[in-house]
């Protein structure tokens, strides 16, 4: 199964490096010398990594055929994914692939069926599950452990605290942001 891993960004120097944008939580794994990745494009091209390492915070990336600044501009913008075996975890079993929670029923604290996982959204500060309410209506969870205490991805569900306004933003507790005027 191919699975988005990044994306290309801008050269780096003449000799044909460039940065990555980064999109999955195993950069050092997926990026290995060696390894290869497909771009996503009307002609996808498969691209071997010669070299990896990590300059002031980004990841650089030399690709093998790529010989030049000229040809790693060619390059930019195009997200790159990896061929992973649909049966493989991330090394931290606290850890999740968004392929694995997808799909999962949403149960809350008291085992009421609260609707289902339909994707993972990844901001900056944290992760967010999207579920659809039975309703029809969507929903995002952030996902810390405060607020989804339990996943099990081999009974295929996740619990959800019950927290007013969490699932049910109708219900959600309005507290007056200016004080009344007397």
């Amino acid at each position: 199964m191919l699975v988005t891993v990044g994306r290309i960004g801008r050269a780096h120097g003449i000799k044909g490096e460039v940065g990555l944008e980064v999109r999955t939580d195993e950069p050092d794994r997926r990026f290995a010398d060696g390894a290869t990745v497909v771009t996503e494009s009307k002609v996808p091209r498969t691209l071997t990594i010669e070299a990896s390492r990590w300059h002031s915070g980004r990841l650089l990336v030399k690709f093998a055929g790529v010989p030049d600044r000229t040809a790693a501009e060619q390059l930019r913008n195009l997200v790159v994914l990896a061929e992973i075996d649909a049966d493989e975890r991330p090394e931290d079993p606290e850890e999740y692939y968004d392929r694995e929670l997808i799909g999962l029923a949403v149960r809350t604290s008291d085992g009421v069926e609260a609707g289902e996982v339909i994707d993972v959204v990844h901001l900056p500060s944290q992760d967010l599950l999207e579920i659809r309410r039975p309703a029809g209506n969507a929903v995002l969870v952030p996902l810390v452990e405060a607020l989804v205490p339990e996943i099990n991805v081999d009974k295929q569900y996740v619990v959800v605290a019950d927290r007013p306004g969490l699932l049910d933003p109708e219900g959600a507790e309005v507290v007056p942001t200016e004080p009344d005027a007397d």
